[in-house]
């Protein structure tokens, strides 16, 4: 890794992913850890999921999210460090009518990476089914709707 500073308008090898209606903007990468700037519009989430081999972190920098975090629901507020660790379900949800900022990352990267390359620009109209089965590939295993407890 090179020392410096990645701007805020920049972003690794100048990439942009549509993550299903999501923005995110990958800052760095080492094998170690993986960081990425992401922007929610209101209405969007991540389902409930477990990393069953990474730590993973939200810094939030605008915005308000609420959280299901290992079967508890969760708000979230700028300046919030979010911690979730490996194997604990959580699930991340946008239920404001403001777009949310945060910088998420996880610890080691593992498939992360590729993970968003597979979902990038699926589109609203992905396949669940789909979406869930390229993240098992990838080591990101979704919950069932009737376990995950998101009430949206």
């Amino acid at each position: 890794m090179e020392p410096g500073i990645v701007k805020s308008r920049e972003s690794l090898d100048q990439i942009r992913w549509n993550i299903l209606g999501q923005t995110y903007v990958p800052k760095q990468m080492t094998e170690e850890c993986f960081s990425w700037h992401a922007s929610l519009p209101p209405g969007t989430f991540v389902p409930p999921h477990i990393h069953p081999d990474q730590d993973e972190f939200l810094y939030i920098l605008e915005g308000r999210f609420s959280f299901l975090l290992d079967g508890q629901e969760v708000i979230g507020e700028p300046g919030d460090l979010v911690k979730l660790p490996r194997g604990v379900p959580h699930g991340i949800f946008n239920k404001s009518d403001s777009t949310i900022k945060t910088l998420f990352w996880v610890t080691p990267t593992l498939q992360l990476y590729d993970l968003f390359w597979a979902l990038h620009n699926m589109g609203p109209g992905a396949d669940p089914a789909e979406i869930v089965a390229v993240s098992a590939a990838h080591a990101i295993d979704f919950l069932p709707p009737e376990d995950s407890g998101a009430g949206q």
